[in-house]
């Protein structure tokens, strides 16, 4: 999957996706310098959310957060408080983000949404609450971009009905990033043994990771998901994690994202390519492997035998490895004892 500038599906490289949501509580300001920051950490891409209240909850809508850390109960109430921003602002969070050298996404919580947002990202996020909504999908299909669907709360019949409903309506390219909707995620909870489980179930689509988990200071949910084959990272960004309500207590900061970066270059380096470069082992070869040697004087004419032949190093003679070769033939001439047999030692 092409995104943006990117090739991605080498989890050794993965594509990471700054969840800056609506943690910018309605300031453009804010929104550009979260911006960045996710820039400066290393993103790939800052991601926004586009909602209006009345569009995505009834006002009868429960919390389904730890109110201790938002206290706000009803989700319309919560979404009203963050859904200031139309399309011309997302234009202009559009354009900072190319300038600034990130990729600009934002997830459409609406049919408008999907229209706007088209021509400004390189790919779709549709979140998990939409992994059911027909029209949604089928919207973000038609426009021929890549989709990225997290997978949240779904059982796998779910994921496949979204997966069919996205290739049937146009989406040629679908990513499915694992996820636990819980904010935020206990650690034994994440539950990161899902990502080798799709990529299996799902061979077709790549597969990644989106996190609630508190990050320690590498952000070891991460790390673990990279390891797994996760080739999109996805975490709520903020500027402040100590901040209240919303998704700031959960979420990484640049702090947070360079140390993580840095851990990815490490583990690329450590994992290499697929094969093996033995050019980096050329002495140990030559050294530390073993040669066939005289373990007594063997005369001229005399079988060559488990009685006078021994494999020690180093490995600059004929290798044990065609011991069943030489055993029982004659040697075309004297052998001292702990000489390194060589092939002009070995009649015919």
């Amino acid at each position: 999957m092409k995104i943006g500038k990117h090739e991605v599906g080498n989890n050794l490289k993965p594509y990471v996706i700054a969840e800056i949501g609506v943690n910018h509580g309605g300031s453009m300001e804010l929104a550009k310098r979260l911006i960045e920051e996710a820039k400066e950490g290393g993103a790939h891409a800052a991601k926004f959310q586009s909602y209006k209240a009345e569009l995505i909850a009834s006002r009868k809508s429960p919390a389904y957060w730890d109110t201790s850390k938002e206290p706000t109960t009803s989700q319309f109430e919560l979404f009203k408080k963050y859904d200031q921003f139309g399309s011309e602002d997302y234009l202009e969070l559009a354009r900072h983000c190319e300038k600034v050298g990130i990729d600009f996404l934002s997830t459409p919580f609406d049919l408008g949404a999907v229209e706007f947002l088209a021509p400004l990202m390189p790919v779709f996020k549709i979140a998990s609450a939409d992994i059911t909504n027909v029209p949604l999908m089928r919207a973000v299909a038609a426009t021929g971009k890549p989709v990225i669907l997290s997978t949240g709360a779904a059982t796998m019949p779910e994921v496949e009905f979204a997966v069919e409903q996205l290739r049937g309506h146009g989406a040629d390219e679908i990513a499915l990033l694992h996820c636990v909707l819980n904010y935020p995620t206990p650690v034994d909870h994440a539950q990161l043994g899902m990502i080798p489980v799709l990529s299996r179930v799902f061979p077709q689509c790549l597969i990644g990771y989106s996190d609630h988990v508190v990050p320690d200071r590498t952000i070891s949910s991460l790390e673990a998901a990279l390891m797994l084959g996760a080739c999109i990272l996805e975490k709520h960004f903020t500027h402040d994690k100590s901040l209240p309500g919303n998704d700031h207590y959960h979420a990484m900061d640049k702090d947070d994202l360079a140390r993580f970066m840095e851990k990815v270059e490490a583990y690329r380096l450590l994992v290499g390519v697929a094969g093996k470069d033995l050019s980096h082992e050329a002495a140990a070869r030559l050294h530390a492997r073993r040669s066939l040697v005289a373990s007594r004087r063997i005369a001229r004419g005399e079988a060559f035998s488990a009685e006078n032949l021994i494999a020690k190093r180093p490995g600059h003679g004929i290798s044990p490895i065609h011991w069943d070769d030489i055993i029982g033939r004659r040697a075309a001439c004297d052998v001292e004892e702990d000489d390194l047999l060589r092939w002009a030692d070995i009649e015919g």
